[in-house]
């Protein structure tokens, strides 16, 4: 697997990387934030990385004025175990530089997508990511073996949070995971052992000897 730039022009059916944005604060923010022992931690909303003045220049350039949350997803990892994707665009921005592991919702056939589209994209510390609403994305990837990473992310609020109750009316219905959450798992993940659908064939792709 090749490891592309964002700045690439392999991202664009992707992303794209946002400009004029100040992200020194809230990167030192991250900071902060110790890393766990091992794995990874996710939180949709913490205090101290809203603080920051880029919440709101976020909240009112790239959102349009949309309420909005900014978490973080934190600790070690290099595998792709899942996909989830948004309603929404999701902005990413680095503490240091990570690995995105992305593929395309129009990638899934009847309910799978084959691990063989994934693509993998570096992602600069600082810089401001927009993952489209059509990729398929989830917790990002170390860069450097041992190090870790800590990835802000923002998202319209309430994502990530409780799931609506209702009975499906689609087969789309049965992948909603939590509040604007929709998930395709690989079978050999904790995710899936907890019933979420089964939606990823082919390797549980790892880029640790890429890295």
């Amino acid at each position: 697997m090749k490891i592309y730039s964002v700045y690439d022009p392999e991202f664009k059916p992707y992303g794209k990387v946002l400009t004029g944005y100040d992200t020194a604060e809230l990167v030192d923010a991250m900071g902060a934030i110790a890393l766990p022992e091992a794995g990874t931690a996710y939180e949709p909303a913490i205090d101290s990385l809203e603080a920051c003045a880029i919440f709101e220049e976020l909240r009112d350039h790239a959102y349009g004025g949309m309420p909005i949350e900014i978490g973080m997803c934190w600790g070690y990892n290099t595998r792709l175990n899942c996909f989830e994707y948004h309603r929404d665009s999701e902005l990413n921005i680095g503490w240091d530089d990570y690995i995105l592991l992305v593929a395309r919702q129009d990638e899934i056939v009847d309910g799978v997508l084959d691990s063989g589209k994934v693509k993998a994209f570096r992602a600069p510390k600082g810089a401001v990511v927009e993952v489209y609403a059509t990729t398929l994305h989830y917790a990002p990837c170390q860069a450097v073996k041992d190090k870790g990473f800590r990835v802000a992310i923002a998202l319209p609020r309430g994502t990530n949070g409780k799931k609506p109750v209702f009975e499906p009316k689609n087969e789309e219905d049965k992948w909603l995971f939590a509040c604007n959450k929709w998930l395709l798992a690989h079978p050999d993940t904790s995710e899936a052992r907890n019933g979420a659908h089964i939606g990823i064939a082919g390797e549980n792709i790892d880029i640790s000897e890429l890295i």
